[in-house]
């Protein structure tokens, strides 16, 4: 970063908008899965803006779209309707699984996820929402209540909410192996519900595959025990598919297929649009219209994130990118399985499709965050950016965009594994 951009970043923003690297990456161009910083340096794009970036950076068609949005008109609010807002909310009611059909148009996964909340506590009449550790939703006070990280809890919680166990076989919370351990994280649920709650719910909210939390990606069985309990004590199950919708997982287009669990809401953002501001939240006809608050959203529904989201599902669908990510995904997941073969710090590799992460760890699984820094700096210099996560700051994460072609997975396996050569010779 130039030393100008330093001095404004110290003396015009937050010291809590934090960035990676010691020496913060400034980018100024992108352009499919690469992007070029202020000195002109190119890299593979493997985090993609938190997964934002879905079909590439720059993407033509997105871009004519956005365009043209803008020659028309740009701005509207909910007080009023637009044609690319109806065109999006009858496509997420025809691509999402069961009877999911009425959608809240907003500007991020925050603002969908306290959507779906509310609506879940008018639809139920019950104040208690189960979430689950190491889950992340959002930066508000009631999505930070129901984060299940300290690190990024706000000074104040929201009442209310109590966070089950998730699936993270690889810390096995009670000590157990799965499969013997018969799933004992999500059944505990409902002994939570019995003595933390008055015992009726109004929600389970959970990432088919936890975000921040590493990418902890729970067993087969685990959704639907989870749900069935809930759903048994009067609540509904919100699936957060800000991180995992569209693709990203292989497959099906949302994450939580893979689990064989139908959701009375979802909730999406991020890859969406392909990076242009956007949340949305579906729900169940008779759930959406149990809300019935007056509310607004000045810029949720606006016609140019629209008409970016329009887009972005029919270049996905045109081009199938669930099976392409399986595909890809798959290429990706085999290569890093081999370097953990030669490298002992990756103590666990997991996910889905295209959302891959690694847990960095020294002997006894002890987590290496001060690992998981310096693999990141040395990729960056390698030419290839991460991301991280995890409760101790010691997962890397592995998200390109869902257009990475054969050649770039290779290209991201060679530049891993010579991270990994240069992090283990340290």
């Amino acid at each position: 970063m130039s030393n100008e951009s330093a001095s404004k970043q110290q003396k015009y923003l937050y010291p809590a908008m934090k960035t990676y690297y010691a020496n913060p990456l400034v980018l100024v161009e992108g352009n499919g899965r690469r992007v070029k910083d202020i000195a002109g340096r190119e890299y593979l794009d493997c985090f993609g803006g938190i997964l934002t970036t879905s079909i590439g950076h720059a993407n033509p068609e997105v871009v004519d779209a956005m365009c043209d949005q803008i020659r028309h008109i740009i701005h509207t609010s909910t007080c009023y309707l637009n044609v690319p807002m109806l065109q999006l909310a009858e496509e997420l009611a025809t691509i999402t699984p069961g009877n999911l059909q009425k959608c809240f148009f907003t500007n991020s996964g925050t603002e969908a996820i306290e959507t779906a909340i509310a609506t879940a506590r008018f639809y139920t009449k019950s104040h208690w929402i189960v979430s689950l550790r190491h889950g992340y939703h959002g930066r508000s006070v009631l999505a930070t209540s129901l984060t299940g990280h300290a690190a990024w809890r706000l000074g104040t919680s929201e009442p209310g909410i109590t966070h089950a166990h998730n699936g993270y076989c690889y810390r096995c919370p009670f000590h157990l192996t799965y499969p013997c351990c018969g799933v004992a994280c999500a059944r505990d649920i409902e002994e939570l519900i019995k003595t933390t709650t008055d015992g009726h719910v109004a929600a389970m909210i959970a990432e088919p595959i936890q975000g921040v939390g590493g990418f902890i990606t729970p067993p087969p069985e685990y959704f639907k025990i989870a749900v069935e309990i809930v759903r048994r004590y009067g609540g509904v199950f919100i699936c957060d598919e800000v991180q995992t919708g569209f693709g990203r997982t292989g497959d099906y287009m949302f994450g939580i297929q893979h689990w064989g669990v139908e959701p009375d809401l979802m909730v999406f953002a991020k890859g969406l649009a392909n990076g242009a501001p956007i949340g949305a939240t579906i729900a169940a006809p008779e759930i959406a219209d149990s809300f019935t608050a007056s509310t607004i959203s000045t810029f949720g529904g606006n016609p140019l994130s629209m008409a970016a989201a329009v887009t972005t599902l029919k270049v996905m669908k045109e081009q199938d990118l669930p099976k392409h990510v399986a595909v890809q995904g798959n290429r990706l997941l085999d290569g890093l399985k081999r370097l953990q073969e030669r490298y002992l710090f990756m103590g666990d590799v997991r996910g889905k499709g295209l959302m891959l992460g690694i847990e960095v760890v020294r002997e006894d699984k002890v987590p290496a965050p001060d690992l998981t820094t310096t693999f990141m700096d040395i990729a960056r210099q390698e030419g290839i950016l991460v991301g991280k996560g995890g409760m101790y700051g010691n997962v890397l994460r592995i998200t390109p965009p869902l257009t990475i072609t054969q050649a770039e997975v290779e290209e991201a396996i060679e530049k891993i594994g010579r991270t990994c050569e240069r992090v283990a010779a340290q």
